[in-house]
């Protein structure tokens, strides 16, 4: 597609020519910034970049009278890569707005140089709710869920179905020490027990170890305070040492539709889980699924969905504001806009940068109960945007007045 400019940034950073192109003289310029071949490259990786792309060829490839180019890079799940590329495609590159970065750590990177340079950041794969809250941007904006919205999703279901003691096993960087802290706060609330936890390395590939400390805790839940492939294989190897059934229970905290594909039925079923898309919940996801699945061979993430989304957003707002070069401008259209779409139905842009959209509630199905291949989830409950991401005031941001 001739909008699309993929750079590839290994330990250092290649400068680019024919940069710094002003928007006015032109194309607007997106990066999407990800895992591309790491433990989270199936929830975001090269789907989110699919996903910008159709939301472009779906306002028509231009915005402002100019094309719309999208650049794409892998971070590697590195800060400091995250904050080198940013550095470059923000000063160097043109890059107006920089989509998704899962990676709670490179996020928050990104978030501090989009604050300084007024350039717009809009999170899909990151979760850590310190990015509307201490770490808050007025040109950012958290897009898609975050550790708030699961704990009062999942940890929420697991503690009033009478899971009422914990021990987490916790993916050691800042989503998962988030995660951990907003659960426990959610478990604690309701008279339940943190019994400990442990802490692991980015990417792990043996947790027996961990899952050890988990087994002697006695706790009745193990929480899975992790994302990606370190969730699938603790989820596995929790099978192959018989948790379960020697009476704990399994809580992941964060699942994606493809962890359960790779997963399986038989191993992933009766699950809950927390999700703010499901690609078969009506026809306006379907639709969108079925286009996504025709380019990639899969059904869209939560946060591939959400890639979509707030790009199309993020462009609309631009194209009202008549501008791409006056953040506060921009910015007023994104909050002032409603989000009318397929992934966020009613929701809306709060002046801390959350997007508050209703969350789902879902059981995995058993292999007998599912319909054909994706067909996975049976929603339980639709958790209204505010209950789930709580009020504004709480979150601690210095630009909510």
């Amino acid at each position: 597609m001739n909008y699309r400019r993929t750079l590839a940034y290994a330990a250092a950073v290649a400068l680019t020519a024919g940069a710094g192109t002003a928007a006015a003289e032109g194309p607007v310029r997106i990066g999407v910034m990800n895992d591309m071949s790491g433990l989270y490259a199936d929830l975001a990786g090269p789907g989110s970049v699919v996903a910008a792309e159709m939301a472009i060829e779906d306002i028509g490839g231009e915005v402002l009278g100019h094309p719309v180019d999208v650049l794409s890079a892998d971070h590697q799940n590195r800060a400091d890569l995250a904050s080198t590329i940013a550095r470059q495609w923000f000063d160097d590159d043109g890059v107006h707005a920089i989509f998704d970065v899962p990676n709670s750590s490179a996020a928050l990177a990104v978030q501090e140089l989009a604050r300084e340079r007024e350039k717009f950041f809009f999170i899909s794969g990151a979760a850590t709710s310190r990015l509307t809250g201490d770490s808050c941007s007025p040109t950012g904006v958290h897009w898609t869920y975050d550790t708030t919205s699961l704990a009062n999703g999942t940890g929420q279901a697991v503690v009033q179905e009478g899971g009422d003691s914990w021990f987490f096993l916790t993916a050691d960087y800042a989503f998962g020490h988030s995660l951990e802290e907003d659960v426990s706060a959610v478990v604690e609330e309701a008279g339940g027990q943190v019994m400990g936890s442990v802490r692991h390395p980015l990417d792990t590939q043996d947790f027996s170890s961990y899952l050890l400390q988990a087994q002697g805790s006695g706790a009745e839940i193990i929480g899975l305070a992790n994302a990606g492939t370190d969730t699938t294989n603790a989820i596995r190897q929790a099978g192959e040492f018989g948790i379960v059934e020697a009476g704990q229970r399994l809580a992941g905290l964060l699942l994606f539709i493809t962890d359960i594909h790779a997963l399986g039925l038989e191993a992933a079923q009766d699950l809950v889980l927390t999700t703010g898309f499901y690609w078969n919940r009506n026809e306006e996801t379907r639709a969108f699924a079925e286009r996504f699945n025709e380019r990639t061979g899969q059904m869209p993430t939560m946060v591939q969905a959400g890639v979509y989304s707030s790009t199309r957003h993020f462009l609309n707002a631009v194209e009202e504001a008549g501008t791409v070069d006056e953040a506060q401008a921009v910015m007023e259209r994104v909050r002032a806009n409603p989000v009318d779409d397929f992934f966020g139905d009613g929701g809306h842009v709060r002046e801390d940068g959350r997007m508050v959209h209703d969350m789902y509630l879902v059981r995995v199905k058993s292999p007998e109960e599912s319909e054909g291949e994706w067909d996975y989830y049976e929603v339980l409950r639709t958790i209204p945007g505010e209950e789930a991401y709580g009020a504004m005031e709480d979150g601690g941001c210095q630009y909510v007045n």
